[in-house]
């Protein structure tokens, strides 16, 4: 393959499709059937399918489903470390309903060339065919976002340990915008109570400015960023 972003000039690509549902694999040719320069030369209904196909036509690029049966490729990431290692310069785009994103992760950690949820707009198959013919790796939106939020939720447990319930209170209302005064009038404690619990979860947590408490807040999920934004 040429070093190309853009499909449209460049020599026709070769593509193969796999997935286990006749009605998906169908849409997802009749798709592709409309890109420029891009033609279907083979398609597969299981893993064992899809290795023998690639073996026999040449491609430059597979689109496969991530769960698929097979003989010998049952397993998906079995399936995956196998063909990366046996066709190495077929870019792999996987297409999945998958919304763990330790599994997620884990195909990504595969090497494969692009992944996206099934959940996403169709269209987007055409951008990530464009983005792994340009050797980046292209995550779809749905994708991106169920890492993201994982990832949100690991770091927002980590707060969770750290402090005590009535700091984390705090702690949250400092970073949303409110003062001490402004804390201790609504939860009924004393400003002094407040600051105290404050001062001890900026110590617990390595903050040591209101910067780095609003940082802090947004990245580890304990507030929203509109939040910190409607404060001024």
């Amino acid at each position: 393959m040429n070093d190309t972003a853009d499909i449209s000039i460049s020599t026709p690509v070769r593509a193969i499709i796999a997935d286990d549902h006749p009605l998906v694999l169908l849409a997802i040719e009749n798709l592709m059937a409309g890109y420029p320069n891009v033609q279907v030369v083979g398609r597969a209904t299981d893993s064992t399918e899809l290795f023998r196909e690639v073996d026999r036509t040449s491609c430059d690029i597979v689109l496969m489903d991530l769960y698929m049966p097979g003989d010998f490729y049952g397993d998906a990431f079995e399936a995956l470390r196998q063909f990366k290692a046996r066709y190495p310069g077929v870019v792999l785009i996987v297409l999945t309903m998958e919304t763990e994103a330790s599994v997620l992760q884990k195909v990504i950690s595969l090497g494969v060339d692009g992944l996206i949820s099934k959940r996403d707009r169709i269209d987007l198959i055409h951008v990530a065919l464009v983005t792994a013919l340009a050797h980046e790796c292209y995550l779809g939106p749905a994708v991106r976002s169920a890492i993201t939020d994982a990832t949100t939720a690991r770091r927002l447990d980590f707060v969770r340990e750290m402090l005590s319930r009535r700091e984390l209170e705090v702690f949250t209302h400092y970073a949303s915008g409110l003062g001490v005064t402004e804390i201790a009038a609504q939860l009924g404690r004393s400003v002094k109570t407040i600051s105290a619990q404050k001062c001890t979860a900026m110590r617990k947590l390595a903050l040591h400015t209101d910067a780095d408490v609003f940082r802090f807040a947004i990245e580890h999920g304990v507030i929203a960023e509109e939040r910190v934004q409607k404060r001024g």
